[in-house]
């Protein structure tokens, strides 16, 4: 089960990144005010927001990892899409 701190900590883990990333774009563009920095951390705590949201959620659907899920499952054989037209008369 995954708890508050595993969500607070991938919401810290996906905001304070691309904060630098925005605050540095600012920054390179020559624009160091305290409303750019305010600007580029509002952006980056909204962005994180949903993101994490949308993690959460798709975690409570139990779809968080899907393809994580088939790793090892043995496959069924690929079907033909028109199997008649393929098969010999009187091969059964």
């Amino acid at each position: 089960m995954m708890g508050a701190a595993y969500w607070i900590k991938g919401y810290l883990l996906a905001a304070l990144p691309l904060f630098a990333i925005l605050a540095a774009v600012e920054w390179y563009q020559g624009d160091f005010a305290a409303q750019d920095m305010l600007s580029a951390a509002a952006w980056a705590l909204i962005a994180a927001a949903l993101f994490t949201a949308s993690r959460y959620r798709r975690y409570r659907a139990s779809k968080y990892c899907g393809r994580c899920e088939d790793i090892g499952k043995p496959r069924a054989p690929a079907k033909a899409l028109n199997p008649g037209k393929l098969e010999k008369p009187g091969a059964n």
